[in-house]
């Protein structure tokens, strides 16, 4: 313990000492220096051995082809013209043809004939007849249509076949009487006199065929195919005439 007049020494912390020379300045680090590569053995050996490689692969490459070309150079053949190939030819035929002929070979039978059977002539065929005849002049013909039966047109077509006629000569009928009378047996023509189905003039005429001429489609048609018959000899022959004048 002290008195208020007794010093008490404090204790001073120590400052560090500041140098007053300058830290000299740091140098950069410095790089070591790359190591040498050294050649080494192996690298040697496989250098020698690629330079072989190439060395071989250029040779087989260059070797064939060089052999080739020398062979074709050898093997050159003259060049053949198509004159010089067709004069061979031609003289070879020359010459063949100026070689003596062969002699024809001589076929010994041994007294053996040979017959041969002679064809049968053909016995000439009639040809059919045909049932129509064609007047001169003729034109547009009429197709045949077959007729109804129990009409005044089915009793002509028996009566047409029954005469010889085919049925060309019916189609000429029909389109004939067709336009005279429309194959009514009562038609009548006030100007001309004409009756009946083959519009007969006068009609009284058609009594040779029948009593019964003005009311019997078969009677009449019997005539006017005998008309037709004898003055035209055919009904295309009636026909072609009417379609030339406009009457039969």
């Amino acid at each position: 313990m002290t008195s208020g007049t007794d010093l008490t020494p404090t204790r001073r912390t120590r400052r560090p000492a500041v140098s007053t020379v300058a830290e000299a300045p740091l140098h950069a680090r410095s790089r070591p220096a790359p190591k040498r590569t050294r050649w080494s053995r192996r690298r040697g050996v496989l250098g020698v051995f690629a330079a072989f490689a190439a060395v071989g692969f250029v040779a087989a490459y260059i070797g064939p082809t060089g052999l080739a070309l020398a062979e074709a150079n050898a093997e050159e053949h003259p060049p053949i013209s198509l004159y010089a190939s067709s004069l061979g030819d031609v003289q070879r035929l020359l010459a063949e043809e100026d070689a003596a002929p062969a002699e024809p070979a001589v076929l010994d039978r041994d007294s053996y004939t040979v017959y041969v059977k002679p064809k049968p002539t053909p016995t000439p065929t009639a040809q059919p007849k045909s049932t129509s005849t064609s007047s001169s002049g003729g034109g547009w013909r009429p197709p045949f249509v077959t007729p109804d039966p129990g009409s005044a047109q089915a009793i002509a077509y028996e009566m047409v076949l029954a005469r010889g006629w085919g049925e060309d000569q019916f189609a000429c009928l029909v389109a004939l009487w067709n336009k005279e009378s429309g194959w009514r047996v009562n038609a009548y023509n006030a100007g001309s006199g004409a009756y009946g189905i083959p519009q007969s003039l006068p009609g009284s005429k058609m009594a040779s065929a029948g009593a019964d001429w003005e009311t019997n489609p078969a009677t009449q048609i019997t005539w006017g195919l005998g008309y037709i018959g004898g003055r035209y000899g055919t009904p295309c022959g009636a026909w072609d005439h009417s379609q030339r004048v406009g009457w039969y």
